[in-house]
């Protein structure tokens, strides 16, 4: 029988936003704490402290992560995700409840992390190490692997705090991933670094999740949760409200999401200098986008300074954030354009080939080479069923994201 690795039984966290109490770091601090505790005392006694807000960031939390299992966790900005990961790290104690967990841990929670700044990397390694209860043999036997995989050997003697973000985030994740720790929890690792980095992670994590460790993994990329994870956690507001298959959880989750977003229409914050407004429409006018039917894309600039030469772009993705489609004015038109200070620019899609279902789709306005501002899925589109192919059906979305016309003949037979 498998045994638990980690165990989360009724766990909580709450804070109090308002009337926080700073500890006292020095003599002089202590004392004076000391000194004004009656007041304080009295003041509450008499109501007149300054009132303070109760915030539970985890509420009744419970869950099991089987030895070798591979579980993402995922959830909107402020679900509770980190705050759990810190509770599992040891990093801070929960309010209520208890956790069990059997086997050393690794995690990777931010850059920096059980890093001196002034030590070099070299140092750092090791420190790192101790801290995750790795003996020196140990390191000493993954070191050459570990400053392999950071690419960071030329830097390896630089103090920490010299480092970019990306140098950071490459050699915590090559510690954390080759010391070897039953257990390893990552958050956000792909949040940071390049394209190729990005993907030596991918590939570590898959070989770690392939060789019986236990892993939980936090990202926003839906695609790497559901590609490395076989089943994922959902946080809401601090309570799990969605605990199964991978694929199940993260329709759940983008459901969600899109309850808050308006149909093929977005008023787009400020970037850069930059305020855009998109609509989507159908041929006449409406909020109906179906299947293969003419589309309308109606794009408002108000700029802060001139654009020289102005491009701008759509990328279509499903709900992991894969690619299906990208239409782009350096790709597809030979036009671009000066804009002083506003601008209206439409685009025309006549065989709007996307199947039924549920897209994303994020804007780019850049100016010659240089993006000057990117709103990562800022649409949704609700894409409807239609006869694309004149045959009186309608094809399932879960034949695919796109439509093609193709022509079908019978060449012989027997």
């Amino acid at each position: 029988m498998t045994q638990s690795a980690i165990s989360v039984e009724n766990l909580s966290k709450r804070f109090l936003i308002g009337a926080a109490e700073e500890r006292a770091t020095t003599f002089y601090d202590a004392i004076s704490s000391t000194m004004m505790a009656p007041l304080k005392r009295f003041q509450r006694l008499s109501q007149n402290a300054p009132s303070s807000e109760e915030f539970w960031a985890l509420k009744d939390i419970n869950f099991e992560v089987p030895e070798g299992e591979v579980v993402g966790i995922i959830g909107h900005n402020g679900a509770g995700k980190s705050t759990l990961l810190k509770i599992l790290s040891r990093i801070t104690e929960p309010t209520e409840g208890q956790i069990k967990i059997r086997g050393r841990v690794a995690s990777l929670l931010e850059v920096g992390t059980g890093f001196h700044p002034e030590l070099t990397g070299r140092e750092n390694i090791y420190l790192n190490g101790s801290i995750l209860g790795m003996s020196r043999t140990e390191i000493d036997a993954n070191f050459d692997a570990i400053v392999d995989f950071s690419g960071i050997e030329q830097f390896l003697d630089t103090p920490f705090k010299r480092y970019s973000s990306g140098m950071g985030i490459r050699l915590a994740f090559a510690v954390a991933a080759h010391l070897d720790p039953e257990i390893l929890i990552i958050d956000e690792v792909l949040a940071v670094g390049d394209a190729h980095f990005q993907r030596k992670c991918l590939g570590k994590m898959s070989e770690v999740a392939g060789s019986g460790r236990t892993v939980l993994f936090v990202s926003h990329n839906m695609a790497a949760v559901e590609n490395l994870c076989n089943r994922a956690i959902l946080l809401q507001h601090g309570q799990l409200t969605k605990e199964g298959p991978t694929s199940e959880t993260i329709q759940t989750y983008m459901s969600c999401i899109d309850s808050d977003w308006d149909q093929a229409e977005a008023e787009l914050p400020k970037q850069n200098g930059v305020k855009a407004s998109v609509r989507i429409t159908n041929e006449e006018g409406g909020d109906i986008l179906a299947a293969g039917r003419p589309t309308i894309w109606t794009i408002n600039l108000e700029l802060d300074r001139p654009l020289a030469d102005a491009e701008v772009g759509f990328r279509v993705m499903d709900h992991n954030g894969n690619s299906i489609t990208t239409i782009y004015t350096m790709y597809q038109s030979t036009k671009h354009w000066r804009i002083e200070k506003k601008a209206t620019i439409q685009v025309d899609w006549p065989d709007f080939n996307l199947s039924a279902g549920r897209y994303y789709v994020t804007f780019t306005v850049v100016d010659g080479q240089e993006v000057i501002s990117s709103w990562e899925k800022s649409i949704v589109l609700d894409v409807s069923e239609s006869d694309y192919f004149g045959t009186g059906r309608t094809m399932p979305a879960a034949f695919g994201c796109t439509l093609s016309k193709v022509d079908w003949k019978l060449v012989s037979q027997e």
